[in-house]
């Protein structure tokens, strides 16, 4: 029997932003919210403590960006990404659109400190798993093992990508850029720096339970509060200040199941199958696209491998669910969360 499950228009399908109500305090600053659809997910934008006409101009600003970067960087509509694809399958030199290089640069960057587990070029496979849409009811169960095994026998990397300036090559057919597991990290990223650019220094922009929030709400740190994999709940809280990005890879956010088993969307590069030992994996960085990275990678590197993963990858704040429920954390992510119920069984690290 198949179920099929879609989390992935859910706003917050990692982590929450917490208000908080602050009992004899003087008025709260101006707050600017809005949500919008777009990449495929809902994006909360809020600024704190700027005047309405100033935030209007911007929320139509990163509007503009947002829309950009989805119609540019989506992995399965025709588009420059499209093109990129096809051409990378040939093998012969061709000419680099402007708006992709940055994707390629970072995620060939992040690819190799994750020793391969983020690994944007398997976007063939994501596809013969039926995740390149955007409705799952279409998806009837696993694909053939024989077509998973034929895919690892030429298994695609980034580093099978040369490019030089704006003219690029590939060096295997099966490549095929899928940056589902980092576009939204960097569109964070963009919009933040635009944000600055107006001179805004307190916000979250909040892309589907994804975020990274600069500054501070109000008097307060911004509260973000962590969803439970196997809930609707808020498992644990964490405070952020400054700049910093939490995000959250999960085996609830697209998936579907046959015969009671899981099937979801963060595939393991190294057999070709869901990652299976992990619930969600949270982490927090100031740079989102390689807080998004990272996420992905170390839910596949899993209870095992997280911790050497982590170290390669620069990430000093990871929590690990496994599939059993444990949590896994390195000391100074410990320091920091807050368990909202009752304390879970914990795995301390060694430090990162």
């Amino acid at each position: 029997m198949i179920a099929r499950f879609t989390d992935c228009l859910r706003l917050f399908s990692g982590v929450f932003i917490l208000s908080l109500v602050l009992a004899g305090c003087s008025e709260p600053p101006r707050e600017f919210n809005e949500t919008v659809f777009t990449m495929g997910t809902l994006v909360e934008v809020t600024i704190i403590g700027e005047e309405e006409a100033l935030t209007d101009r911007a929320y139509a600003a990163i509007l503009d960006d947002f829309s950009y970067m989805h119609n540019t960087w989506h992995p399965w509509q025709r588009n420059a990404l499209a093109r990129i694809n096809s051409l990378l399958k040939t093998g012969a030199p061709f000419s680099l659109a402007p708006s992709i290089l940055p994707l390629i640069e970072r995620s060939k960057q992040l690819s190799g400190q994750s020793n391969g587990l983020f690994n944007p070029a398997i976007g063939g496979l994501v596809k013969l798993w039926g995740f390149h849409q955007d409705d799952l009811e279409e998806i009837f169960g696993p694909p053939e093992p024989a077509a998973i095994g034929a895919f690892l026998q030429d298994m695609p990397q980034m580093s099978d990508i040369d490019f030089k300036n704006l003219t690029m090559h590939g060096r295997n057919p099966n490549i095929h850029l899928d940056f589902g597991g980092f576009a939204k990290g960097m569109a964070v990223d963009n919009t933040i720096a635009h944000l600055r650019e107006f001179g805004i220094n307190n916000a979250i922009i909040n892309a589907g339970g994804d975020l990274r929030a600069i500054g501070q709400n109000g008097s307060r740190p911004w509260r973000i509060g962590i969803r439970d994999p196997r809930g609707e709940d808020v498992f644990a809280s964490i405070e952020i200040s400054g700049d910093e990005s939490v995000f959250t890879s999960g085996d609830y956010e697209r998936y579907f199941t046959v015969d009671n088993k899981r099937y979801h969307h963060i595939i393991d590069p190294r057999t070709g199958y869901p990652a299976d030992q992990t619930r969600s994996v949270t982490v927090l960085h100031s740079d989102a696209a390689t807080a998004d990275a990272a996420a992905t990678a170390l839910f596949i590197a899993g209870p095992q491998q997280w911790h050497s993963i982590a170290r390669t990858m620069g990430i000093k704040f990871v929590m690990l669910i496994d599939k059993a429920g444990k949590v896994h954390m390195n000391p100074a992510m410990a320091k920091r969360i807050e368990f909202n119920n009752r304390r879970p069984d914990i795995s301390l690290s060694k430090p990162l």
